[in-house]
């Protein structure tokens, strides 16, 4: 963990700290009578295991740090909140209900957030801050994810059976995995260059891109979440959602792009103008910015 600075480090730790969770099960493989308070209490051996290890960081952060007001526990709490979402999604999966692609979606949007934190940490850590976790994103962002559980579960209660097309999650699943990798591919290969918020001033070292996934398409970090987000759907079978954020998405993703373009033209003229004409956007029907007047 050499290559990352000491808040990536704080995070990753209290990711996997948090993901233990998936072992308190194992306590029923100790013993008759502890198989039978696993049985009987599972659901308070859980919220023990949470109470339990968010109490240390609390106190950790006492001792070593100030409390709870500081830097290290505002890194790790959200850490630890990861984790544990991932834990508690892997043993949802894992569990013989109608909810297991539940626990597969609560597993993938946990590590979207907490690799959001850590890739930026490893390769741009001069912007890394507690926004870099995308938990506080947008007042839109949360209003979707709660309309997709909303969906989920009113769904799953009037019909579980439409919740259990097993293909369709799985190809939901596989669209997120290739969401989430060509997100960070773009993260890593753009390296300091990459930022979370549209650059309206070109920061000194800024350079233009167009190696690797970005010689495949202009934007892989917004397609890469894009279909990221499309896949959480497929996951869920949430018609209903699925083409809301597909349109949404669509229409956030051409509104982003062209005002970042605009930005990216001023910066690197006609490089990125020759740029734009050999690559594409990434997106379907969205092909930017092209008012060349701007040079």
């Amino acid at each position: 963990m050499a290559f990352l600075i000491k808040n990536g480090r704080i995070s990753l730790k209290s990711f996997v700290g948090g993901a233990c969770i998936v072992f308190v099960p194992w306590i029923s493989h100790l013993g008759s009578s502890l198989q039978y308070l696993y049985t009987d209490f599972w659901l308070y051996l859980l919220l023990l295991y949470i109470i339990l290890y968010n109490g240390g960081l609390v106190l950790f952060s006492f001792i070593t740090t100030g409390g709870i007001q500081s830097e290290f526990y505002k890194v790790a709490v959200r850490g630890c909140f990861l984790g544990l979402t991932f834990g508690i999604g892997y043993l949802i999966s894992c569990s013989h209900t109608t909810l297991n692609h539940f626990g597969w979606y609560l597993m993938g949007l946990s590590f979207f957030h907490f690799s959001e934190y850590l890739t930026t940490a490893a390769t741009n850590p001069s912007s890394l801050t507690l926004d870099s976790y995308l938990l506080d994103h947008s007042r839109e962002y949360k209003m979707a994810a709660v309309a997709s559980w909303l969906e989920f579960f009113v769904e799953w209660y009037i019909a579980p059976g439409l919740k259990q097309y097993f293909y369709l999650s799985v190809c939901g699943v596989l669209l997120v995995l290739f969401g989430e990798s060509l997100r960070k591919a773009s993260m890593i290969t753009a390296s300091t260059n990459f930022n979370h918020y549209v650059q309206y001033v070109k920061r000194p070292g800024h350079q233009l891109v167009t190696k690797g996934v970005y010689s495949w398409c202009r934007h892989p970090s917004y397609v890469g979440w894009f279909y990221w987000s499309i896949g959480t759907q497929l996951i869920l079978c949430n018609p209903f959602c699925l083409i809301a954020y597909t349109i949404v998405s669509w229409r956030f993703f051409r509104e982003r792009i062209y005002e970042e373009e605009i930005y990216l033209l001023n910066f690197f003229g006609e490089d990125y103008l020759d740029y734009q004409k050999s690559v594409g956007t990434g997106l379907p029907f969205i092909v930017g910015y092209t008012g060349y007047s701007a040079l």
